[in-house]
């Protein structure tokens, strides 16, 4: 199936409203939350799923992250078992994108053909590789593009002009623009500077291809003044501290997921 994410992004922009990208790592706390809560991130206003898949050396992750993919990690949460709980939301959502966001290394383990054969036939939209630059996942590109799948790629306030018109020209789905020079949970700084960065992401691909803001937004203020020049906002951090925070009480886990998420959608 054709990834959903274009049609996502053209839909809202039709309605005037920003695409909202959530993220998570599956696994954590289980298999089974990790559903329960996609679910409820779907209801309650997220167009597009970030699927983490855990892996053991993350570069680019703050604490919170990468504690959750260790405690996904101890409970032996592999590629499959990711692929496998999307099978499963498949079930009851076939109208909310998924891509599966992670490292290089489970992919090469599992085969890239395999890999892309496998994101097709469960209904997964997209993939993110964060250490796989596009002068490097030509092949992967390539099988991605087989099944119109979409390959984001992300873009960064250190990203050069030129590499920044690469990635313009290799994404599909939409970039991901990374606000900050650290580590996702930290805080947003010099809002002038992203939006000028974001335009010239929007200019090198000809306004096609949407782009979406990422680290730092932890409120509906921040989510606000970032949906103000993007095409879409990304929250991980605050969103995976608490379903840490609840996940002895899946019951009301979803509830503040439900409220939490809904407070970012209406804003945006």
């Amino acid at each position: 199936m054709t990834s959903r994410i274009p049609n996502i992004f053209n839909k809202n922009k039709s309605k005037n409203k920003k695409t909202f990208i959530s993220y998570l790592v599956c696994g954590d706390p289980s298999k089974d939350i990790t559903l329960s809560a996609m679910h409820t991130m779907s209801k309650s206003g997220v167009d597009i799923i970030e699927l983490g898949i855990p892996f053991t050396d993350p570069i680019a992750d703050g604490p919170t992250i990468q504690k959750s993919i260790d405690r996904s990690l101890k409970n032996n949460t592999s590629l499959r078992d990711v692929i496998s709980v999307v099978k499963e939301f498949r079930k009851d959502n076939n109208d909310t994108a998924v891509v599966l966001m992670g490292y290089m290394n489970p992919v090469h383990k599992m085969g890239v053909a395999k890999f892309a054969k496998q994101i097709n036939d469960t209904g997964i939209d997209g993939v993110l590789i964060v250490d796989s630059p596009p002068e490097e996942s030509v092949i992967l590109n390539k099988y991605l593009t087989k099944y119109k799948k979409s390959h984001i790629y992300l873009a960064s306030p250190t990203t050069t002009d030129q590499r920044m018109k690469n990635i313009s020209k290799m994404s599909s789905g939409y970039v991901y623009y990374v606000t900050i020079k650290g580590i996702t949970g930290s805080q947003l700084s010099n809002v002038s500077s992203i939006r000028k960065n974001v335009n010239k992401i929007k200019k090198y691909s000809n306004n096609n291809l949407p782009v979406a803001v990422g680290f730092g937004i932890k409120d509906s203020s921040s989510a606000q003044k970032m949906a103000a020049f993007s095409d879409g906002i990304i929250i991980g951090s605050s969103i995976v501290e608490l379903i840490h925070k609840y996940s002895n009480n899946e019951k009301k886990m979803n509830s503040k997921l439900s409220t939490y998420i809904s407070s970012i959608s209406n804003v945006i």
